[in-house]
């Protein structure tokens, strides 16, 4: 069997890199970490433009028709730039919530399994509550309370258990909205939330995957080119075992993830998202080790990445639960 990417997914996978590249650079990146802004709406409606939020759907429904494999691949390089938002949630909701695909409706998500914890819940449209069953609530609707977050380009509401909590049949709109809520605001969507956990689980595990790639190119071209004792700080055994460590977290992650991709299988995808959030969490901080001191500094990449993977190894499914089921399935 061939596991090399086709020519199609290494032309999707390099679109993706130039988009962001050209919307979402490292300099952006540093303007949006510094002012502490909400998402910007432009963006978000290039990346639906784009196809990231409709990817999976069918064509003959104004989708891209491809697969959760090729999500894989463009969730990968917004991992390794850092894109803020909720993009597992938005892209999961296309098809279920109107104006999600194409990124005119900004939808975030929360699970009320694993933690009541939503992101950006300030910037959405819409909510997918995730119980026992599916549901979209208007922001407006949901019981929430800001609480501080280590990711400063990603901002959190707690939200208390909802179970019980009656149907709806109308919502009041959120404070200066006008018109409407898109959609059926309190009614039970056709999905289920165990198959959208999952999925939210290995698109957010692909994230961490990016990230960890991110960090490992970071050390090395920073080890290349600082010197000491007159030769680079990358000739030093000490940062040559710091680099392949990083090396061999991310390409193990990487085939994990891939392969969970292809199957879906639920035991392959708790271990895919264990593994890369080793692998994000643990090079950001050997990264952030090569670096030295101005590793520690504001001003340096590296803290962004190790507060984001800590915020994405705490989303959709921890440690704790991936190994409880790995461990229940041995």
């Amino acid at each position: 069997m061939d596991f090399r990417l086709t020519e199609d997914q290494e032309a999707l996978r390099r679109g993706m890199r130039e988009l962001l590249a050209a919307r979402f650079d490292e300099a952006a990146l540093r303007r949006a970490a510094d002012d502490g802004a909400g998402l910007d709406g432009a963006l978000w409606r290039e990346l639906g433009e784009a196809g990231v939020f409709s990817l999976r759907m069918a064509e003959d429904l104004g989708g891209v028709g491809l697969g959760l494999p090729e999500a894989v691949l463009v969730f990968e390089e917004a991992g390794a730039a850092l894109l803020p938002g909720p993009l597992a949630a938005s892209h999961l909701a296309a098809g279920l919530v109107p104006g999600a695909a194409d990124g005119t409706v900004i939808v975030t998500a929360v699970d009320l399994v694993e933690r009541g914890m939503v992101e950006h819940l300030d910037s959405a449209d819409a909510v997918l509550v995730l119980g026992d069953t599916v549901r979209m609530l208007a922001p407006g609707a949901l019981p929430a309370e800001p609480v501080r977050s280590l990711d400063p380009l990603s901002p959190l509401h707690r939200v208390p258990p909802l179970h019980g909590m009656p149907p709806l049949d109308r919502v009041p709109e959120p404070p200066g909205a006008g018109g409407e809520p898109p959609g059926a605001v309190g009614e039970l969507l056709e999905a289920d939330p165990a198959v959208l956990r999952h999925r939210a689980a290995l698109l957010t595990a692909a994230q961490q995957l990016g990230s960890a790639a991110r960090t490992l190119r970071m050390a090395v071209g920073y080890a290349s080119g600082r010197e000491q004792f007159g030769q680079p700080i990358g000739a030093f055994q000490a940062v040559k075992h710091l680099c392949a460590e990083m090396l061999v977290r991310s390409e193990t992650a990487r085939s994990v993830v891939y392969a969970a991709a292809v199957t879906e299988d639920h035991g392959e995808i708790h271990a895919a998202k264990l593994l890369a959030d080793e692998a994000a969490v643990q090079n950001a901080r050997d990264c952030l080790q090569v670096h030295g001191g101005m590793g520690f500094t504001w001003e340096a990449e590296v803290h962004l990445h190790l507060k984001r993977a800590w915020l994405r190894a705490g989303q959709w499914l921890t440690a704790v639960t991936a190994e409880e089921e790995l461990a229940s399935a041995l």
